[in-house]
C-alpha cells in the first residue's frame, strides 16, 4: 500500500511539473542534450531583481548594517550574538561609524566593532531584506 501511495505521489508531481512547464518548453529550443530551460527571455535581456542586484555588489561580500540579520555576524568571532543583536536593533545607520555610538555598548564591545569596521558596508534600507520575517535571524536561532 505504501509503495502504491509513493508511486501515486510521484506520478502526480511529474504531471504537475509537466503541465506547469509545458508552455515554456514549447518556446525553448530543445535538443537531445538540453535539460534546463533558458533563464533569459527571448530578447536576450537578463532579468534581475533588487536582491540579485545588491548581492552582486559590495553588499554580497560585507555585512550591510542596514539590511542584515544577527546570523550574518556568525563568521566574525566576538560579534555574534550579543553585539550583533545590538547592531541590528539600532539600524538604520547613516555612516558605518554610527555603529560605535550605539547606546549601552561597553568599551570592549566598541573596540571589537572598531576592529571590524572594514567588514561592514551600508546601503539604503531595502524591503527585500527586511520585511516578511524576523530581522534577527530569519526564523532560525
Amino acid at each position: 500500500m505504501k509503495r502504491f501511495a509513493r508511486l501515486l505521489v510521484a506520478f502526480s508531481l511529474c504531471v504537475t511539473c509537466f503541465v506547469g512547464i509545458a508552455p515554456q518548453a514549447m518556446a525553448a529550443s530543445w535538443n537531445s542534450s538540453t535539460i534546463f530551460l533558458a533563464a533569459e527571455p527571448a530578447t536576450g535581456e537578463v532579468i534581475r531583481n533588487s536582491a540579485d542586484s545588491k548581492l552582486g555588489t559590495e553588499f554580497g561580500k560585507k555585512i550591510d548594517l542596514n539590511n542584515t540579520n544577527v546570523r550574518s555576524f556568525r563568521k566574525y568571532p566576538g560579534l555574534y550574538p550579543t553585539i550583533a543583536r545590538k547592531v541590528v536593533d539600532n539600524a538604520p545607520y547613516k555612516t558605518i561609524e554610527d555603529v560605535l555610538s550605539i547606546p549601552g555598548l561597553s568599551e570592549k564591545q566598541k573596540e571589537m566593532l572598531n576592529a571590524n569596521l572594514d567588514k561592514f558596508t551600508l546601503t539604503s534600507t531595502d524591503d527585500t531584506f527586511n520585511e516578511g520575517g524576523d530581522r534577527y535571524n530569519n526564523g532560525y536561532y
